[in-house]
């Protein structure tokens, strides 16, 4: 039974893209100068599909999720070859220490002034724009090229840059929250219901989730 997309698509956005070795966390989608993005990230079993295979123990594990963890090549190919030393414990603990970095981003900053807050946010929210307007549904190159990549290359910038940011968005704002007016607090949170209900429909798990509030980008443009 091969990796299926909803698993995929769960462990590359909660690992935003990068390889959960701490001791490495290599980006791992490249972007090289006339040549199509690419991936390199690897979804490594911590416990072999095949029973007598890596951490196996006589017995295969599945290719859920829950028995997977995102590495980069190199790193993949270190804790197959060397299983005695990376257990399976040990790749789960890199698993959930990078997921818990990705949904921590940006909690521990404080900003003096309203307007460095937002500075900060608005920077996120062009790299979400930029993407959306250049490879989202709606681009030029979606419509006028239904066959070309962006598609995929959409579906990989959604997992890998577009959620974590929206995290990093909702968690800076929170830790920010004194700095705001009632009217900016109404759009945070009509922004992070969007985020939050968006994250959950990459995911696989809703039909339907509140769209991007334009409200939310006017009031917290810089």
């Amino acid at each position: 039974m091969a990796i299926g997309l909803s698993s995929a698509k769960i462990l590359w956005g909660r690992a935003g893209g990068k390889c959960s070795n701490p001791e490495c966390r290599a980006d791992l989608t490249k972007s090289l100068e006339g040549e199509q993005t690419f991936h390199i990230g690897e979804m490594a079993h911590v416990i072999a599909h095949s029973g007598d295979g890596p951490r196996g123990n006589g017995s295969g594990g599945s290719d859920e999720y829950e028995n997977l963890v995102l590495l980069c090549p190199n790193c993949h190919t270190a804790v197959d070859k060397a299983p005695n030393a990376y257990p399976a414990d040990r790749m789960r603990e890199w698993k959930a220490g990078r997921e818990a970095e990705v949904e921590a981003a940006g909690e521990d900053l404080t900003f003096a002034n309203v307007r460095d807050l937002k500075v900060q946010v608005t920077t996120i929210l062009w790299e979400n724009r930029e993407l959306f307007f250049t490879l989202g549904p709606k681009s030029e190159i979606a419509e006028s090229d239904p066959g070309s990549d962006a598609f995929s290359l959409w579906e990989a910038r959604k997992m890998d840059t577009i959620l974590p940011n929206n995290r990093r968005i909702v968690n800076i704002i929170e830790r920010n929250k004194p700095l705001l007016e009632f009217e900016d607090l109404k759009s945070f949170a009509r922004f992070k219901v969007h985020a939050l209900a968006y994250e959950k429909q990459q995911y696989g798990r809703t039909e339907y989730y509140p769209t991007f509030p334009e409200e939310f980008e006017k009031r917290f443009t810089a």
